[in-house]
C-alpha cells in the first residue's frame, strides 16, 4: 500500500488574528478572527460578525476562507473562520457532526463577550460548513441572526439506517465510508482511498489503519455495526427556536436530496417556514456552474479567478444579512424563492417551489425502448443483468464536481446492462420547474436489487447531459415490488429538437457501493453472482416518468 499522504494547516491568514475558544467541556477550538481594516488599522468597534465553522482547514486554499473573509471585510462584516473540534488546529476528537451544536454554541458565546461585537452573529458557509449552520441554530442562541447554509443537510454524511423491517430502502453512497477515512480520522486532510478494482473495500479500510497506527473514532463509529449517535439535542433540528435562512441548493448537487428532505421538513414547522428562504442554482456541490465559462472550468482556480466569482456566490447572503442581520429593509423585498431555469441566465422569483402554473405530465416507456404520453396497454417484461463484475461506471471521477467534467452520458445507454428509453424530438421549448418522480415494478432472481434511474436531456448530435436521477435498494427481491423513486427536483429548459431519455440499471459504481449479488455487504464484499433484473413497462403497472412542466409540451 502507498505511503499515507497528508495535507496539514496552512499558515494562517495575516488579515486575521489568532484566538483559541474554550468549549464547554474545556477543549480549545482553533479560531482565526477577521477584522475590517486589519492588519494595518483593525476596527475594533462593535459590529455584525459572521461566523464559518468547517472541518476542511480555516486556513487552507480548498475552503479559500480568507478570500471569503476578505469580501465579507469589504462590506463591513467581521469574520471568525474555527476549525471544528478535532480538525487541522483544533483539540478534541475528530467525530462527525456530533459536537457541532454544542461547539457552535460556545463560539457564539465567546463572539458577542468581545470589543468589537454588537451581539448580532450570523453565519455561511457550504456542505459541512453549512450543516454546523443547522446545529448552530439547533442550539437556540438568540444572538445568532440569520443562517446561509448551501448544498448541505442536516442528515449530511449519515449512513444509510438498516431496519430490518423495511424492504425499500436508499443505495449507500461509497463516499459514506470513506469520508471518515480521510477528511475526520484525525486532525490532518488524509490523502487516500481504496483500490476501487479490488472490491474488498472493509479489508483496505483495515489496511490503511493499520498502516497510520492508530484507529478513527467517526470510522469506527459507523463500520461495522453503525452507531446513530443524536446529532441535534432535540433530536428534531427544527423543534427549537428558529432562525431566518437563506437556504441555496444546486440542481447538480449530489447532495441535493439532503436539502431536498430539509424543505419538506421545514414545511411542518411553520415557525421555521415562515422565514425559509429558498435560492437554487445551476451548479454542482463544488459550485461548478453548467454555463460556466471553460477558463473557470478548473479543478484548481487561482485567486484572480476565485475574487471574480465571490459576488456570485456572496452577493445573495450579503442582501438577506441586510435584512435579517442590519435590520435594513424589509423581508418583503426579498424573493421566497429565487430560482434558475437551467440552460438560461438569470434568476427567476417565485412565492412559492415549484412555481404556480405547473402541471405534471406522465411519460411512459415500451418495450420497443421509446417514452411516450401514452400508456401501452399491454403489459411485457424488460430484462438486464446485474454482473458486479461488469458495473455501470459512474460518469465522472469525483460526483462533487459533476459540472467540472460535464460528461456526455450517452455512451453509458449504449450498454447491455442498461435499459434506455427516449422520446420524440420536441417540436417547441419546454420548461421542467419541480418534482421528477419515477414509478417501477420490478424484481430480481437475486436476494437485493439495486434500482437507478437517470433523465437525460439528449441534443441533436446525440450527447446526453443528465438531468435528473435517483436510486432505490430492494430487499427480498424475488418478490415484484412498484417502487416510487424520488428523482430530486429540476428547473431545466429542454430545447426544440432535444429528446427526452431515460436510463435504468442496478450501479452506478464508484458513486454507490455495488451490490455482490449474494446479499453479501459490499463494503466488506464477499462472493458474487450476475443477477437476471425484470422492469415492468406498459399496462396497469407500467414504467412511468412524472415531470413537472411549466410551459411547453411533451411529445
Amino acid at each position: 500500500m502507498p505511503d499515507v499522504l497528508r495535507i496539514p494547516p496552512m499558515p494562517e491568514s495575516p488579515l486575521s488574528f489568532a484566538a483559541r475558544i474554550r468549549a464547554t467541556d474545556g477543549v480549545l477550538l482553533a479560531t482565526d478572527v477577521y477584522l475590517p481594516g486589519a492588519p494595518d488599522d483593525a476596527d475594533t468597534t462593535p459590529g455584525d460578525t459572521v461566523l464559518i465553522r468547517l472541518p476542511y482547514d480555516k486556513s487552507g486554499v480548498y475552503c479559500f476562507i480568507p478570500l471569503v473573509a476578505e469580501y465579507f471585510m469589504n462590506h463591513g462584516y467581521r469574520v471568525v473562520a474555527q476549525d471544528v473540534r478535532g480538525k487541522f488546529r483544533s483539540e478534541g476528537d475528530a467525530l462527525l457532526f456530533v459536537n457541532e451544536v454544542e461547539d457552535g454554541r460556545a463560539t457564539i458565546d465567546w463572539i458577542i463577550a468581545q470589543e468589537w461585537s454588537n451581539g448580532r452573529v450570523a453565519m455561511w458557509g457550504d456542505s459541512y460548513y453549512g450543516y454546523t449552520q443547522w446545529a448552530a441554530a439547533a442550539s437556540g442562541h438568540p444572538a445568532l441572526k440569520a443562517i446561509s447554509p448551501r448544498v448541505t443537510g442536516t442528515m449530511l454524511g449519515e449512513p444509510v439506517r438498516r431496519d430490518a423491517a423495511d424492504r425499500v430502502r436508499p443505495v449507500e453512497w461509497g463516499v459514506t465510508y470513506l469520508y471518515p477515512l480521510t477528511q475526520f480520522f484525525d486532525n490532518d486532510m488524509v490523502l487516500w482511498e481504496p483500490d476501487w478494482s479490488r472490491r474488498d473495500f472493509a479489508a483496505q479500510a483495515e489496511e490503511f489503519i493499520a498502516q497510520v497506527g492508530y484507529r478513527g473514532l467517526s470510522y469506527d463509529q459507523w463500520y461495522p455495526r453503525p452507531v446513530h449517535l443524536r446529532r441535534f439535542p432535540a433530536g428534531d433540528p427544527f423543534a427549537g427556536r428558529s432562525v431566518p435562512v437563506l437556504h441555496t441548493i444546486g440542481w447538480w448537487d449530489n447532495c441535493a436530496p439532503l436539502s431536498w428532505a430539509d424543505v419538506e421538513r421545514i414545511k411542518s414547522h411553520p415557525n421555521w417556514d415562515a422565514h425559509h428562504y429558498l435560492r437554487i442554482e445551476p451548479m454542482d456541490h463544488e459550485s461548478f456552474e453548467l454555463l460556466d465559462a471553460d477558463e473557470d472550468r478548473v479543478a484548481e482556480r487561482s485567486d484572480d479567478q476565485i475574487r471574480a466569482l465571490l459576488p456570485r456566490t456572496l452577493d445573495p447572503t450579503l442582501a438577506f444579512f441586510e435584512v435579517f442581520v442590519r435590520g435594513n429593509g424589509s423581508p418583503a423585498d426579498l424573493p421566497r424563492v429565487a430560482w434558475n431555469l437551467a440552460g438560461t441566465t438569470g434568476m427567476r422569483a417565485s412565492a412559492a417551489w415549484p412555481p404556480s402554473g405547473t402541471r405534471a405530465i406522465e411519460l411512459f416507456a415500451t418495450d420497443g425502448g421509446r417514452l411516450s404520453t401514452a400508456r401501452p396497454a399491454k403489459a411485457a417484461t424488460l430484462q438486464w443483468i446485474h454482473d458486479p463484475d461488469d458495473l455501470v461506471p459512474s460518469s465522472v471521477p469525483d460526483a462533487f464536481s459533476y459540472l467540472l467534467h460535464k460528461p456526455d452520458e450517452a455512451p453509458i445507454g449504449d450498454r447491455t446492462d442498461v435499459l434506455r428509453f427516449d422520446s420524440e424530438p420536441l417540436a417547441v421549448d419546454a420548461d421542467l420547474a419541480g418534482p421528477v418522480t419515477a414509478r417501477a415494478r420490478v424484481s430480481s432472481d437475486g436476494p437485493i436489487m439495486d434500482l437507478f434511474v437517470r433523465v437525460l436531456d439528449v441534443a441533436p448530435d446525440g450527447t446526453a447531459l443528465r438531468i435528473a436521477r435517483g436510486q432505490l435498494q430492494l430487499l427480498d427481491a424475488h418478490r415484484p415490488e412498484t417502487l416510487e423513486l424520488d428523482l430530486g427536483h429540476i428547473g431545466y429548459r429542454l430545447r426544440a429538437r432535444h429528446r427526452l431519455r431515460v436510463h435504468v440499471s442496478s450501479s452506478d459504481y464508484p458513486e454507490f457501493l455495488p451490490q455482490t449479488g449474494t446479499g453479501a455487504d459490499p463494503w466488506t464484499w464477499g462472493q458474487t453472482r450476475a443477477n437476471t433484473q425484470s422492469l415492468v413497462v406498459g399496462g396497469a403497472d407500467a414504467f412511468a416518468l412524472t415531470l413537472t412542466v411549466l410551459e411547453g409540451e411533451m411529445p
